[in-house]
């Protein structure tokens, strides 16, 4: 998404043209790919590991950090695993989007009119604010499993980056829809 707000607003005019289905299917593979390789990674780091008795994992789903600290067995290359998988992947997911807002802000500043500007931002705003929220989120539960910290918490921290960042991107697009405006318009009397 940080590459085609990058694309719709340093190259408007070339968008059409570079952003193909072509191009964003690769796009969607590429991800597919690098996530199914995670995912088997680690999967297979767990599978070496041994473990004792049952034990209940306080989240809604089987968190990876959560169930690795459950084993019996030594975990460190597990932990080591994990935390550079978890940094390298996220690093370069990340290093793209500050790379793309980095040129995108650039291109906002040489906007002449105050509406241009204006315009062009707050189509940024949205993404910028869930990108956040997933980083933060995300990061704080793998980096801060080897603290002491709540269940409560990371379990909250866990629902806000699986559940509410894949959610909030259809309803914040839509809302930019005039025909959505309009409907919410006339649903709550025209106060919005």
């Amino acid at each position: 998404m940080a590459y085609d707000r990058f694309l719709a607003i340093c190259h408007p005019l070339h968008y059409t043209v570079i952003m193909n289905p072509q191009l964003c299917g690769l796009l969607v593979l590429v991800c597919w790919i690098l996530s199914v390789l995670h995912a088997l990674l680690q999967s297979l780091m767990v599978l070496r590991l041994s473990f004792c008795t049952h034990f209940k994992i306080p989240h809604f789903f089987c968190e990876l950090n959560q169930l690795v600290h459950l084993a019996c067995s030594d975990t460190f290359l597990n932990d080591v695993v994990m935390y550079f998988t978890v940094l390298l992947l996220a690093s370069i997911a990340l290093a793209g989007v500050l790379f793309s807002y980095s040129k995108i802000v650039s291109s906002i500043c040489a906007i002449s009119s105050a509406q241009g500007r204006y315009e062009a931002f707050s189509t940024c705003v949205s993404h910028i604010s869930v990108v956040s929220l997933f980083y933060s989120t995300g990061l704080g539960v793998y980096l801060s499993s080897a603290a002491a910290h709540s269940s409560h918490y990371s379990s909250t921290a866990s629902v806000m980056y699986t559940v509410v960042t894949p959610m909030l991107n259809p309803f914040i697009y839509s809302l930019r829809n005039k025909d959505v405006k309009r409907a919410l318009k006339n649903l709550f009397g025209g106060k919005i």
